[in-house]
């Protein structure tokens, strides 16, 4: 008898279910699924991984102050030293005011013109000059006449006619004329100031000086 042959392997269908043989069980089929620490979407339950911030980095910058630095060594620090005298500016004084003349606002050219600080002799001497003159002048040791070459002809008028101070015609003792302060607010003005001393009382007198053609002329006088 002859032994029938093996019949051949038949290919599976390629549209049918395919069985790739026992269906594996245990936990890891059944258990919790494995997720991956950087996947995300609705399936991942584990932590998700922020990603690095990508704004403007900050740079120090060192601004220098414009104070001087710190320095503490336990001494005072002194503004002002004993004895030394404090530097002073140098005054200048401001321009000099113009007075318009009547007529077709120019100055008068053939009246008395206002001098600057340059064309004048130093106010300070001028100032103690005048005013021992009037003191004397009011207390009747020289003649007041001598006072008008130093004022202005509307003050000579005012002292010739006015009162004299009661300090200035009672008592025999000197006059004794005290330091001279000079400020001169603008260009070719100076307002002189000093202290006369009679007897045990002592008394201020004051002045304003006005440069006219060259030399200081009295405009004011006011004598306490």
């Amino acid at each position: 008898m002859t032994a029938p042959a093996p019949s051949a392997p038949t290919a599976p269908d390629p549209t049918g279910p395919v069985t790739t043989g026992r269906t594996a069980t245990g936990p890891t089929a059944t258990g919790p699924t494995a997720t991956d620490p950087g996947a995300t979407g609705p399936n991942a339950t584990g932590p998700t991984a922020s990603a690095p911030a990508t704004g403007p980095r900050l740079h120090l910058v060192v601004v220098p102050t414009p104070q001087p630095p710190l320095v503490d060594d336990g001494r005072p620090v002194r503004l002002v030293l004993p004895g030394v005298p404090v530097p002073r500016a140098p005054h200048r004084p401001g321009p000099r005011p113009r007075t318009a003349g009547r007529s077709g606002g120019r100055a008068d050219d053939f009246g008395p013109s206002p001098s600057s600080r340059s064309d004048l002799p130093d106010a300070r001497d001028a100032g103690r000059r005048l005013l021992t003159v009037a003191v004397e002048g009011l207390a009747g040791w020289r003649p007041l006449a001598q006072l008008r070459p130093l004022t202005s002809a509307r003050l000579f008028d005012a002292l010739e006619r006015g009162r004299r101070p009661r300090w200035c015609t009672q008592g025999s003792a000197p006059l004794r004329l005290g330091r001279v302060h000079v400020c001169e607010p603008v260009d070719g003005v100076a307002e002189v100031c000093a202290v006369v001393r009679r007897g045990d009382r002592a008394h201020a007198v004051a002045a304003r000086l006005e440069g006219v053609d060259g030399r200081w002329r009295c405009t004011a006088l006011q004598i306490g």
